[in-house]
């Protein structure tokens, strides 16, 4: 068995942004006193679950990689690993990673993960991605649940914070993915994928692009101006999200070569949720005093 096919199915890339914000969200609601194994087994059982994702969504989407210039070459698609193979690895991988969970988190942060993984695997590889222009609006809550099941492991409970993760992150995925789509327009089309850009237009998606971003910016200042984060995190929130605005607005410009501006705005995309990841983990604050009040 080459273990480097197999571990190219799980999409490396996507966990390790998973585990950075799943790092984020458990920093963020440990306030500085971190359960070491219970981190390590959070991060490490939702990686599992996540990589299972990919890789089942790898063997559902076999026929449209094949028309994809980007995917065309993944292993699933060329047959060095075998559909079967795949699916077997995938669904052992979930085995352990929602073992993991089960055994070292409690229900909330279980039942978040269960949530995202059904919804990536189920609602969108099965159908939405095929079917509807919703499918990235779909997509985008499993992808914020990362750092929910994070946050929700370490506090034990889904309140605010937890709340402004889901819908910060659900936001974020919206212009990352629409970016993609438009670098990548040719494979979308050549698949028929109904993508925003491909559906829709280029025009739209570049409005859609700038109001995800600047509701964005808004609701990354919630958690600072909630007393979950302090002013270094606003900081961090501010100069990433306008300048990833100001960036998006860019493709407004005469002459503006599309495909470098969008692989601009998804690059940037990825340093923005990066920083802010990492910004929370570590400019975390005292319990809010209103929650403080609800608790006592």
């Amino acid at each position: 068995m080459n273990i480097k096919r197999y571990i190219n199915i799980t999409k490396p890339g996507i966990i390790m942004g998973n585990l950075i914000s799943v790092a984020g969200g458990f920093l963020l609601a440990s306030r500085g006193e971190v359960d070491t194994l219970l981190m390590v087994m959070t991060v490490l059982g939702l990686s599992l679950v996540v990589a299972s994702g990919c890789v089942i969504n790898n063997c559902i989407d076999t026929d449209i990689d094949a028309k994809m210039e980007r995917t065309c070459q993944r292993e699933t698609v060329t047959g060095a690993v075998s559909i079967a193979h795949a699916l077997q690895f995938g669904l052992a991988l979930a085995v352990l990673g929602f073992g993991l969970l089960v055994h070292y988190t409690n229900g909330i942060a279980v039942g978040f993960a269960v949530l995202g993984y059904l919804v990536y695997v189920g609602v969108y590889s099965l159908y939405m991605k095929r079917k509807s222009v919703y499918g990235t609006l779909v997509g985008s809550l499993s992808g914020a649940v990362p750092p929910v099941v994070g946050y929700c492991a370490a506090s034990g409970q889904f309140d605010a914070g937890a709340g402004i993760l889901l819908l910060m992150f659900s936001l974020w995925q919206m212009p990352h993915s629409y970016a993609i789509a438009i670098f990548r327009f040719d494979d979308y089309a050549r698949a028929n994928i109904p993508v925003l850009p491909v559906a829709k237009g280029i025009a739209k998606t570049k409005l859609h692009i700038v109001l995800y971003i600047a509701v964005f910016a808004i609701v990354s200042a919630l958690l600072p101006l909630s007393g979950y984060t302090g002013l270094t995190f606003m900081a961090v929130a501010c100069v990433t999200s306008l300048w990833w605005l100001f960036m998006a607005l860019r493709g407004y410009r005469k002459n503006t070569e599309l495909v470098v501006w969008a692989r601009q705005v998804f690059g940037f995309s990825i340093l923005t949720i990066t920083a802010l990841s990492i910004g929370m983990a570590f400019d975390f604050q005292a319990l809010p005093p209103s929650l403080l009040v609800m608790l006592s």
